[in-house]
């Protein structure tokens, strides 16, 4: 999102940079979100002072600090939410249902922690105020966020905030494309420039070509579009599928028009626009709440394991020295979260040859030593990547990090294969519980990226529990490749 002059260019004097970050969708509703909390407390302290006999409010002073308070508890609670997602097109139903589930929950809690420890307690009706406080809490946040959004229709519609975007297409798709953008400015899309998939003629000066389907790449690393629309008729699915990679690598969500949505059915998660022909490929997969419960239990799960098995580890650790010439650990180069490249550490259970070429583990290995067959078997040489999971390159679910000779490998072969790298890697995964042996065929891995995608398509902190669940009867039965 940018703020324009009157005349569509960009300006970046001090004021406008602060004008430009307060207008931002998301700013702009944490603000009012704030602001109505602590109105809302003030009315509340009010209220009470007016149905309790003698009740005495706090000094301005402490008013205004438990004031502040309130809309720490309430803005957070509300990212917990996803009322604060970057969300540029949003349906209002979506926030107000939203919001009426998270004001209850947080007034319920509110009940039993404040008032019900009151000292007011007995002098007072507490379902009758915390009833009153709810709903004008709610209704404030409703109005609020209504007005919020008028505002921004306003200011998209007048050209003051624009979203920088890119289309991509053909030539007769684009021209359509365009067509509606025209129809509709409070869209706010600002459209910089058009990929075509192929050469083709272009007639539209004030949208320039700025590139065709192979150089995509460059186009947004010079432009640095937010949005790149698609708009293509009877598309091949693998150049589709590229595309989308691609703007997920650079940061750009991508939409695409209505009846392209089958394409992408199995293989990205797709949400509706409200008030826009488009179906947005949202690069968030899970929800603000869960993304905190899924990194809390990565780091609570590791300590616990890491602490209380220490003296099982270390048994293992002597056990590999002991048996095998070569160090305790081994470690090895992985592609982790957005590409970053980081060191995997497990226990050794090969013999040492450093000059192997990268390379996956068959059955009966001949590499493999005798007490590393029984650590595999079990997935005792994964335990030190509990270590990757507490640092935050890896975490206890997700798609297994492979190594970067093999991501460039597949990633030529499968367009979609980056897709993975937009999820934090784990140690076990919807694959690993479904149990199937690695090969390096391509259609082997090519049901592989099935079941990664199932998972990043379904990412949950319930799916996450489901897989720790899984892992612990397929370590019990053995079934690790050994």
């Amino acid at each position: 999102m940018r703020v324009v002059d009157a005349v569509g260019n960009g300006v970046a004097d001090g004021w406008t940079r602060v004008v430009s970050w307060l207008l931002d969708p998301r700013r702009m509703q944490l603000v009012v979100d704030a602001m109505v909390a602590m109105s809302s407390f003030i009315g509340y302290q009010a209220i009470r002072e007016s149905v309790i006999p003698g009740y005495v409010r706090f000094p301005i002073e402490q008013e205004l600090l438990v004031a502040t308070l309130s809309a720490l508890y309430w803005t957070v609670l509300l990212w917990f939410g996803g009322l604060y997602r970057d969300y540029y097109v949003r349906s209002p139903f979506d926030e107000i249902f939203t919001i009426i589930k998270q004001t209850f929950v947080g007034t319920a809690v509110l009940f039993f922690v404040v008032v019900m420890s009151s000292n007011d307690y007995h002098r007072e009706n507490p379902r009758f105020v915390i009833l009153v406080y709810w709903c004008g809490l709610t209704a404030a946040l409703i109005v609020g966020r209504l007005v919020a959004r008028l505002i921004q229709r306003s200011l998209r519609t007048r050209g003051i905030v624009r979203m920088p975007t890119l289309l991509y297409g053909t030539a007769t798709n684009v021209r359509s494309l365009l067509e509606d953008l025209r129809r509709h400015p409070t869209w706010g899309y600002d459209v910089q420039g058009v990929v075509l998939r192929d050469p083709e003629r272009w007639a539209d000066t004030e949208r320039p070509v700025l590139g065709i389907a192979d150089n995509l790449a460059g186009v947004l690393r010079t432009f640095k579009p937010r949005q790149v629309l698609i708009a293509m008729a009877m598309p091949d699915h693998q150049s589709l599928l590229a595309v989308s990679s691609t703007c997920a690598d650079h940061g750009c969500t991508v939409k695409i028009v209505p009846d392209l949505y089958e394409i992408f059915s199995g293989q990205a998660r797709t949400q509706q626009i409200y008030g826009s022909p488009l179906i947005e490929v949202s690069p968030r997969l899970m929800r603000p709440w869960e993304e905190v419960a899924k990194r809390l239990v990565d780091v609570v799960f590791s300590l616990l394991v890491l602490i209380l098995g220490a003296p099982v580890w270390a048994l293992v650790a002597l056990v590999v020295k002991w048996t095998s010439a070569g160090p305790v650990f081994y470690r090895q180069q992985r592609v982790g979260l957005d590409g970053r490249v980081f060191s995997m550490v497990k226990y050794r259970s090969m013999y040492v040859d450093d000059n192997r070429p990268p390379s996956w583990t068959s059955a009966n290995d001949p590499r493999v030593t005798p007490i590393g067959r029984f650590i595999r078997k079990t997935h005792i040489d994964e335990v030190p990547q509990f270590w990757n999971v507490l640092k935050g390159e890896m975490s206890l679910v997700g798609p297994r990090p492979e190594q970067p000779y093999y991501v460039e490998k597949f990633s030529q072969d499968f367009p979609y294969y980056r897709r993975r790298l937009r999820v934090r890697p784990g140690i076990t995964g919807w694959w690993q519980v479904k149990y199937k042996v690695d090969t390096e065929s391509f259609d082997a891995i090519e049901e592989r990226l099935r079941y990664d995608f199932f998972y990043i398509e379904n990412m949950s902190f319930r799916l996450d529990i489901e897989i720790l669940v899984r892992t612990v009867f397929v370590m019990i039965k053995g079934h690790g490749q050994a």
